[in-house]
């Protein structure tokens, strides 16, 4: 097994670091400082962004919490943050734009919002949500359709991490079907979450689901796994495939 190991080793190595540039926005991240479980200080938030810039994207569009029963910020709260960071990135001289939308978890609240036409929405009026690690929420259905009807994009956060569908690969090609739109996490190929979650991800890969992938960066810590995976086979089969939306928003 020894030799086998370091072959594998040897390999990986030998793969350059991905060109993250060739992305030029990342779509889910938490940058706004003290408002869910990301960047906690405004500093947080400058050193984050500049990783991101030396990292070669043009653009974030950060994507704070919203959760009815935990994270309970609304578009004002979170556009006034972006506002603030936007001014302290002008004082500390970064070049890479900001804007801001929304991670809005799937429950009985995100239906209303859908309803009051007051979700922050990215690109083509995409909007960005994600389910309970648990298990599916039972509204999921009628929440995606609702958005769909009211004029949204849904774009479901990091599909990859839901472990009760990594055995039943089909449920990906049925919610396809709903015309439903997929971000994958670039930490999930580092093994991070899971195996399971790593296998998933580079077979969604492979079978040319993801539209979107994105950061879901909270921290430096992220950022260092990040920065791991530009050495991993999938990422530069996805960065390389033109399947992704990302240079598009």
């Amino acid at each position: 097994m020894g030799i086998f190991s370091n072959f594998f080793k040897k390999e990986k190595t030998n793969l350059h670091a991905a060109n993250l540039s060739v992305l030029e926005v990342d779509i889910h991240s938490h940058f706004i400082p003290g408002i869910d479980d990301g960047a906690q200080t405004m500093d947080d938030s400058l050193k984050l962004l500049k990783e991101f810039q030396n990292l070669g994207y043009k653009k974030v569009i950060t994507t704070p919490h919203i959760m009815s029963d935990f994270y309970k910020n609304t578009p004002e709260i979170i556009l006034d943050g972006l506002e603030k960071v936007r001014k302290a990135m002008a004082d500390e001289g970064l070049s890479i734009k900001l804007e801001a939308a929304a991670e809005y978890y799937l429950d009985l609240e995100f239906e209303k919002l859908i309803d009051e036409q007051n979700l922050l929405s990215f690109g083509d009026n995409h909007v960005l949500f994600e389910l309970p690690f648990v298990a599916p929420s039972p509204n999921m259905n009628s929440a995606i359709f609702k958005m769909q009807t009211s004029g949204y994009k849904p774009v479901l956060a990091h599909v990859e991490r839901y472990s009760y569908w990594h055995f039943k690969f089909d449920k990906f090609y049925e919610l396809k079907e709903k015309g439903l739109l997929f971000q994958m996490n670039i930490n999930s190929l580092s093994g991070h979450y899971s195996l399971e979650t790593k296998k998933t991800a580079e077979r969604l890969i492979d079978e040319n689901l993801i539209d979107f992938i994105g950061s879901d960066c909270h921290n430096l810590n992220h950022v260092g796994l990040t920065k791991r995976c530009l050495h991993e086979k999938y990422l530069h089969k996805i960065l390389e495939s033109d399947k992704l939306l990302n240079k598009s928003l």
